[in-house]
């Protein structure tokens, strides 16, 4: 059976280390389970979370969508492991191939699946993490290598899900699968499914992590204004547009404007009272979600950061008020053995 836990999104890439701090001692504040962040190319989020542990704000922390293209699984191990022994906390991590325009960019071609090399890239990663030596020799990585052995609390490496390729390999080599602007129904029909194919005579299926993009309603703010604030770039890439019409909305990358109303008028983009807001919040726990992230990203991006912070006290304590969060997830004193 799945926990009930409530996170949220850290909501933007940082140029000041100190902007993360205030959002690091909210985590605490308001009882959330874990801190998230994306991938930052302004200070790189492992930086800035070690920034944060400096502090002495130590929670548990989240990072997705992180870029395989950036970075070895070796590399990915490491840095993982690194900030899990900093924050003497749980970490997890969830990778993903990134756009094909971006890694052309950095590697002169796209990758040709990126399903397969995310499979072959979070399977080395997470059996390192674990003080695992790794002989492995893949299409894409070949690794004959363990990290020095060192205490720490449990990291946890999956990646992002999308569509059923990505879940089945997920569910198969990961710890964690993570949607992203997913509907309910999409997530029961085909991510759980898949997720649960791939982990068949392999292991237990990987936990399911959902971000749910949210703002409070108030006097002044516009629902499809919000979401278009959100969520104006994925809704104009061909495979998110590809998901959400598989699972029934009528977008098309061309068009995002219509896509962020789509996304109000589905429910995939959360806006209404505290109340609702963790109603639904629920309805992905009743799924069989483990941990749902909070998104308050186009809040942030439309009304600064103390907007941001209000919505996600109140969002909290209505959630608190249900009893539907398991709260923190953190333990000093879980450690992965290195014998």
């Amino acid at each position: 059976m799945s926990s009930r836990k409530v996170s949220f999104m850290f909501p933007h890439q940082p140029t000041d280390p100190e902007t993360i701090v205030p959002y690091g001692r909210l985590t605490e504040e308001i009882g959330a389970a874990r801190l998230w962040l994306g991938q930052s190319l302004r200070i790189e989020s492992h930086p800035a979370v070690a920034y944060l542990a400096g502090t002495g704000c130590r929670i548990s922390i989240g990072m997705a969508v992180g870029l395989i293209v950036l970075r070895h699984p070796y590399d990915a191990a490491l840095q993982a492991r690194s900030l899990a022994r900093l924050m003497r906390r749980p970490v997890a991590i969830g990778y993903g191939a990134a756009y094909p325009q971006y890694v052309t960019q950095l590697r002169g071609e796209p990758y040709a699946k990126p399903a397969a090399i995310v499979g072959e890239f979070i399977d080395v990663a997470r059996r390192l993490a674990r003080n695992e030596h790794v002989r492995h020799r893949g299409e894409h990585f070949t690794v004959d290598a363990a990290l020095p052995p060192m205490d720490c609390p449990p990291v946890e490496i999956g990646a992002g899900v999308l569509r059923p390729a990505m879940a089945r390999v997920t569910g198969r080599c990961g710890d964690l699968a993570m949607t992203w602007l997913t509907p309910l129904k999409y997530i029961e029909d085909v991510v759980m499914p898949a997720v649960a194919q791939g982990a068949a005579g392999v292991q237990p299926p990987p936990r399911i992590v959902s971000v749910v993009h949210a703002a409070v309603a108030r006097p002044g703010r516009s629902a499809n204004l919000l979401a278009q604030y959100g969520s104006i770039s994925h809704l104009s890439a061909p495979h998110y547009t590809d998901m959400l019409r598989k699972a029934g909305l009528d977008v098309d990358a061309s068009d995002p404007v219509s896509g962020a109303r789509e996304l109000v008028q589905a429910g995939v983009y959360v806006y209404g009272d505290p109340d609702h807001i963790a109603a639904e919040i629920a309805k992905y726990h009743d799924l069989g979600v483990d941990e749902v992230v909070v998104n308050p990203s186009s809040v942030n991006n439309m009304y600064g950061q103390e907007e941001c912070m209000r919505d996600l006290r109140e969002i909290f304590a209505a959630v608190r008020a249900r009893g539907g969060s398991d709260g923190g997830v953190a333990d000093t004193r879980v450690v992965v053995p290195v014998g």
